[in-house]
């Protein structure tokens, strides 16, 4: 019989060593294989494969079969593929047979004859021996393989290549892999109490065994294989349950969840596999102990491995939740710790433990009461967890709730809880959190059990009606609805509604559409049956109004919700953008009260910077408005731009551009909106018309010729009867003609030219259009006359002059037409006010687009030159061609025929200027030419003005006409816009009026006027900032507007100047800074968007203008609260440390230059808000000279301890010990300048004293006397006083009351004593203040006096 075999720690360790005295199975001679060659390797392999398949299958501890297994094990490595194959598969083959084997042992007789045990004894030992060995074996070939794979995977890229190449001759070894840690499992699944003489094997055997299952477990490409994967599974389950080898494998289990992340979910399966099949666990209870007895500050200081075990034990809770349930009182005072992670944990496991571990309940009524009484104290908790301090817990808790909601496991007593709480968090600081927030209200809405209709007044109305029912059941009871509005019996056990009342109630609300586009009736409307569902019995129907009081708690929930959906719109982060707008669309589904009007607050995000922004705004106008049919696509987007506002519509137009581009909008649509303006449809109204005809503008804007199929219904449509009911639609119909194509005009012109400049003429000079639309539209129609009028400057001048005659007297005007400047000024008090500013905005418009007209002309030309260039490659005959065919211009044209004989000759020796580098004064010339054009539209160098020209004079007058103004507020408005317009075409009359119009923004009464003035001070800062510039503080002047919109106007206008580079940041920067805690929000949120913006440019300029800033504000009366919260904003948004340091160096050396004590107050809340870096502490520390005499002021001392307790929390220990003494250094300064504050004051008193006492004594004398005593008695005292005061400052203590005789301070008391008997003593004049002289002049430095009813002395220190 062999000797037994034993596990060694490597294979080495099975050759026997010459003084060895156990005795083992050992190699004794092995063969040395490493010198065969291959033919003869592979002989040998096959005949030791054929012995162990020939002879019995305990030979292989045969010491001359067990040596050549050795050494081919040993040297595994080394033989070939086809060597390793066989011999791999005659190990397990004979494994895979012995199994049964020892299998049957356990199942033979009790009790064998006396004469057969010898020999079943020895044949355990035997199968025994073998066992172990193949087991050892097989095992360590895994191993050698697994570290070959791995240090394959490390070799270089040539080493890959020839690996390639000969991958056809490797074997399979995952499959073989698979088969062996398969079948090592198996042999640990039968019973081998036979085999080892107890019910466990020995521990040399399952240590060998599990130590490496585990470290199988370390490599992650081995665990992707799930046959290999599910066998080390059941290995160490196996193990570790059935034969309680408990203690090691919770221990492996720790570490490698602690340190390889990838194996988290694998062990958490391998625990829950054991609990499973074996019933038992034991595994789990331990590792979950193990878990709860960690120190939790162990996890605080491995984020890592609180992570893995967090996840391990998520994962455990999945698989074995009523395990994990029994036990999770030891992890529940980990709420209480540190470490974040572990309560993301815990509440993971809660959610997982609430969906299944409580779903099947069984057991009798005590069980059941227990187990419901743990799902409610786990729900309370998750409660609570909702206002953890972490946000990353926070935010894994709305998770859990949004998981429950999914799995229907929140009852209907929970329901509104969790929403209110889900919206409160919708306004938390962090953004995680409120993206997990929006996504819970999102799933509570797509699984609320209330139905598919949430509004308010829906619900209201059913409630009503089961009430009544209610009370008609029970009228005697009057407490009744008391006890259904805090209804316990009408819910279950568990929180739960029955289902009969649920499906009455899903019978009772009315069905509505799924797709969330669909349009619904107005809030007002209810559509309700009018029968009232019949409630079998009493419970039921408390039942059903519980739950419609539920549903209505939870739509007034979401329908508070929407002033907040709407602020996180506008949030800075993506995610709260997209997820609310993705609220705010199921909102709309379920037809929450508020969403369809807060939806439509996205259309300015499509201007958003951020791609994912836009795209988000556009995915849901696409599923709202777009994809239905095209009908009701033309409805949706109807509706849609009747109900927007001005901004709204131009983010409305940059959509539908570009949903046309990308075909979203389909022809199809295209048409059903031409059918909605040619009245096609039944019942559209002008309104409808009107709208469709602007949003095809809109479509026009991408794709042109859209409209040139209509241009006849455009016509007679947009200028027709139809205009006079929606005036709106001529103002739509002009923007058309303006965005028709090149062709489209073309075709305009010449089949209903004459028609259509007749209607625009009418439509700017007439006065069917009412007053309040007229200006719009003659806006529009100016525009549309120079887009689509081949010679407009003259049609324009027939205009401006049918204007003027139909506002002033023809015969009148041509009897005075000498001059307009010499017309009598009563002829213009004649006129109707409206009539006059028609006229003045139509003469004004006309000079604009004139302006606009030229520019055009001018790139026009430039382009024809740069085509002309290209197509002639000689350039030997090219011309310049100040004419344009496609928009001729005779005001060009008359210029061009100006020019002399000799430039024309210039121009066509081209090829030469060309080579002589002459041609850039062709250009000159072209901007010569239209800057003379521009010069012409308002004054000219000429005696004879133009048209226009004779028009601006009078616009100016009329403005300085203040008493006219102010009697007509609508006159003066009309009058200061054509003014603007004019000083923006023209620089020297911009600079003749820029006093006037600094004036009239400045003491205008009308905010109309201040306003429209700001935004032209704007244009003509872009058109002439040379002219500007030195009335830029009268520009921020504007700023300080009482009125709100004028202000805001000031904002965005300089908002622009500035983040575009046209104005310079000067020093009035400090009025912007103001502005933002100013009390009307959105300029306030205007104001801060700028700093933000402006923080971007460069280096942050915001990091330079601070100082002048502070400066500024603190000279300024601000309230403290609004000065810390407009530097607190500012100083937010410097982010450098570097820029951080040097603002400390900064504001240190402020200290000096100022005396007052709010200013240091101030300057040193700046400080404490600043984010200190080591070397700022270090700048802060030696600048305590500059500062250091600021110390005495309490409220600049606590901003220096918020400094140092800052300091504390970031810096090193060396630095941490210089900050402590820092600290005590500024405490003990400002203990001593305290000191010497009150000392100060003291004196101060005590002077005031003396010079009362002087007073009286020189009352007593002659005016000569009392000259000669009062310098006598001022003088040495007043020298005294401040030799005292001076040494008082030098000493570092003051000497105690023994040893001295006069006291340190003057109480209140004395004071009032001395006052009242002070007459008495000096009423005997000049002796007595000579005798007042020498007690002064005395060493002591004292004055003594005495009450004549009492010998009384007091003694008064003077300093």
């Amino acid at each position: 019989m062999a000797p037994p075999f034993i596990f060694p720690r490597k294979i080495e360790d099975l050759e026997r060593d010459e003084d060895e005295e156990e005795e083992r199975l050992c190699a004794v001679s092995p063969p040395d294989i490493t010198s065969l060659r291959s033919s003869h390797l592979e002989e040998f392999v096959k005949g030791l494969c054929f012995d162990l398949s020939d002879k019995e299958l305990f030979c292989v501890e045969e010491q001359d079969v067990f040596d050549r297994v050795y050494s081919l094990v040993r040297n595994f490595s080394a033989l070939t593929p086809s060597c390793k194959f066989n011999l791999v598969d005659s190990l397990r083959s004979n494994l895979s047979v012995l199994i049964p084997n020892v299998d049957s042992l356990s199942r033979a007789p009790p009790l064998p004859p006396q004469d057969e045990i010898s020999p079943l004894l020895d044949r355990i030992v035997s199968h025994r021996n073998a066992f172990k060995i193949y087991t050892f074996f097989l095992l360590h070939i895994v191993l050698l393989e697994q570290s070959a794979s791995q240090h394959a995977n490390n070799t270089s890229k040539t080493a890959a290549s020839n690996r390639k190449k000969n991958s056809g001759n490797l074997w399979n070894w995952e499959a073989q892999r698979a088969r062996i840690v398969g079948l090592i499992a198996n042999s640990l699944e039968i019973n081998l109490a036979m085999l080892f003489g107890s019910s466990n094997p020995d521990e040399n055997y399952l240590g060998y065994v599990v130590k490496n299952a585990f470290s199988m477990f370390e490599n992650a490409a081995l665990l992707k294989d799930s046959d290999t994967k599910d066998a080390l599974c059941r290995i160490i389950g196996t193990c570790a349950t059935k034969y309680h080898y408990l203690t090691q494998s919770c221990a492996s289990i720790l570490h490698l969840v602690h340190k390889y992340d990838f194996s988290v979910i694998h062990l958490a399966e391998a625990v829950a596999l054991a609990e499973e099949k074996y019933a038992d666990g034991s595994l789990a209870v331990a590792l979950i102990r193990e878990v709860g007895r960690a120190s939790v500050k162990d996890y605080v200081r491995d984020t890592v491995g609180a992570e893995n075990i967090g996840r391990f034990l998520v994962e455990l809770a999945d698989r074995a939740p009523k395990l994990m349930s029994t036990n999770i009182g030891i992890l529940v005072p980990h709420f209480g710790g540190e470490s974040y992670k572990i309560r993301n944990a815990l509440v993971g496991v809660f959610g997982k433990l609430i969906v299944k571990a409580f779903k099947d309940i069984e057991g009798d009524v005590s069980s059941k009461s227990v187990r419901l009484r743990s799902k409610q104290a786990m729900l309370e908790i998750l409660l609570e967890r909702c206002r953890d301090a972490s946000a990353y817990t926070r935010s894994r808790v709305l998770q859990v709730w949004g998981e429950l909601c999914e799995e229907h496991a929140i009852s209907i007593g929970l329901w509104n809880e969790v929403a209110m709480i889900a919206a409160g968090r919708l306004e938390d600081k962090s953004s995680i959190v409120r993206k997990s927030a929006l996504n819970l209200l999102i799933m509570m809405l797509q699984h609320n059990p209330f139905g598919p209709q949430l509004r308010v007044a829906s619900f209201e109305a059913t409630l009503e009606k089961y009430k009544e029912l209610l009370s008609e059941q029970e009228p005697s009871d009057g407490s009744i609805l008391n006890e259904i509005q805090s209804n316990d019996n009408t819910i279950d056990a568990n929180g739960e509604i029955d289902d009969a009342t649920m499906a009455a109630l899903a019978k009772e609300k009315p069905e509505s559409a799924t797709d969330s586009c669909l349009p619904y009736a107005g809030d007002g409307d209810v559509q309700r049956d009018s029968s009232v569902l019949n409630v079998g019995n009493l419970e039921h129907a408390r039942a059903l109004v519980a739950s419609l009081e539920a549903g209505l708690s939870f739509s007034k929930c979401l329908s508070e919700t929407m002033p907040i959906l709407v602020q996180l719109m506008a949030s800075s982060s993506v995610s709260d953008v997209e997820n609310t707008i993705i609220l705010l669309m199921r909102c709309r589904q379920f037809q929450i009260d508020g969403s369809e009007a807060s939806l439509r607050k996205m259309l300015p995000l499509v201007f958003s910077q951020d791609k994912s922004v836009y795209e988000a705004v556009e995915r849901a106008i696409i599923e709202i408005y777009i994809r239905k049919s095209s009908v009701e696509t033309a409805k949706n987007l109807l509706n849609l731009f009747l109900d927007s506002s001005i901004g709204d519509l131009a983010a409305l137009e940059f959509i539908v551009a570009s949903l046309v581009s990308k075909g979203d909008i389909s022809t199809s649509v295209i048409s059903a909106l031409w059918d909605f303006f040619c009245f096609n449809v039944s019942g559209v109204t002008a309104a409808q018309s009107s709208g469709a005809l602007s949003i095809l503008c809109m479509a026009a804007k991408s794709s042109p010729r859209i409209l040139g199929s209509h241009l006849q219904d455009i016509i007679d449509i947009g200028f027709g009867r139809w205009a006079k009911e929606e005036p709106l639609l001529a103002r739509a119909a002009c923007i058309a003609l303006q965005r028709l194509s090149k062709e489209d005009k073309e075709k305009l012109v010449l089949g209903y030219g004459s028609r259509v400049f007749g209607i625009l003429k009418s439509l700017i000079s007439g006065f069917w259009l009412p007053e309040n639309i007229w200006y719009a539209a003659a806006d529009k129609a100016i525009g549309a006359l120079y887009y689509i009028h081949p010679t407009p400057e003259i049609f324009a001048t027939d205009v401006v002059k049918s204007s003027f005659s139909s506002i002033f007297d023809s015969n009148e005007f041509t009897e005075k037409s000498n001059g307009v400047e010499n017309v009598n000024t009563n002829i213009y008090f004649s006129v109707q006010v409206g009539k006059l500013s028609r006229y003045v905005f139509i003469v004004s418009h006309v000079a604009l687009n004139q302006l606009v007209y030229i520019e055009s002309c001018v790139r026009e030309v430039r382009k024809q030159k740069a085509r002309k260039g290209k197509l002639e490659a000689d350039h030997d005959t090219a011309q310049v061609d100040c004419t344009t065919p496609d928009a001729p211009n005779e005001l060009l044209n008359s210029f061009a025929c100006t020019s002399t004989d000799a430039d024309r000759g210039c121009m066509q020796e081209n090829s030469i200027n060309s080579e002589l580098g002459l041609a850039a004064s062709e250009d000159a010339k072209l901007d010569a030419l239209a800057e003379r054009a521009e010069k012409e539209i308002v004054s000219s160098s000429s005696v004879e003005k133009n048209l226009l020209g004779h028009c601006a004079p009078f616009v100016s007058k009329l403005c300085r006409n203040f008493g006219l103004m102010q009697k007509h507020p609508e006159l003066h408005a009309s009058a200061m816009l054509a003014l603007c317009r004019f000083m923006i075409i023209d620089a020297d009359f911009c600079e003749s009026n820029l006093q006037l119009l600094f004036t009239v923004v400045d003491s205008a009464q009308s905010e109309t006027v201040r306003s429209n003035c700001t935004i032209a001070l704007g244009d003509l800062a872009v058109r002439f900032p040379n002219l500007l510039e030195p009335w830029t503080e009268n520009t921020y002047a504007r700023l300080r507007d009482p009125s709100p919109s004028v202000r805001k106007n000031a904002v965005l206008v300089l908002s622009h100047l500035i983040l575009n580079d046209m104005m310079k940041v000067k020093g009035y920067i400090n009025e912007m800074a103001i502005l933002v805690e100013d009390e009307d929000e959105r300029i306030s949120n205007l104001a801060k968007l700028f700093f933000h913006e402006l923080s971007k440019k460069g280096s942050n300029p915001i990091y330079n203008l601070l100082p002048d800033i502070l400066g500024r504000l603190s000279n300024q009366d601000l309230v403290k609260e609004v000065f810390c919260n407009i530097m607190q904003f500012l100083i937010s948004s410097i982010k450098k440390d570097k820029q951080m340091e040097a603002l400390v160096e900064k504001l240190c050396h402020r200290f000096s230059g100022v005396t007052d004590a709010k200013q240091w107050e101030y300057i040193s809340y700046c400080l404490s808000q600043l984010s200190f870096t080591e070397k700022g502490m270090k700048k802060l520390m030696e600048s305590f000279k500059i500062y250091q005499h600021v110390l005495c002021e309490d409220s600049v001392m606590e901003n220096f301890k918020n400094i140092i307790g800052k300091g504390k929390k970031f810096t090193k220990p060396e630095l941490k010990s210089c900050i402590e003494e820092f600290e005590e250094k500024l405490n003990a300064f400002h203990a001593d300048k305290k000191e010497q504050e009150t000392t100060a004051r003291n004196a101060q008193l005590h002077q005031q004293k003396v010079t009362s006492l002087e007073g009286l004594v020189t009352s007593g004398e002659n005016t000569e006397d009392a000259e000669g005593h009062s310098s006598q008695v001022i003088d040495p005292s007043l020298e005294e006083t401040a030799q005292v005061l001076n040494d008082k400052t030098q000493r570092s203590s003051v000497e105690s009351d023994e040893n001295s005789s006069v006291s340190s301070e003057l109480t209140d008391s004395e004071i009032d004593s001395t006052e009242v008997r002070q007459p008495e003593i000096l009423k005997t004049g000049k002796l007595k203040a000579l005798k007042l002289n020498n007690v002064l002049k005395d060493g002591k430095g004292t004055v003594t006096s005495k009450s004549r009813s009492k010998s009384k002395q007091r003694s008064y220190s003077i300093i």
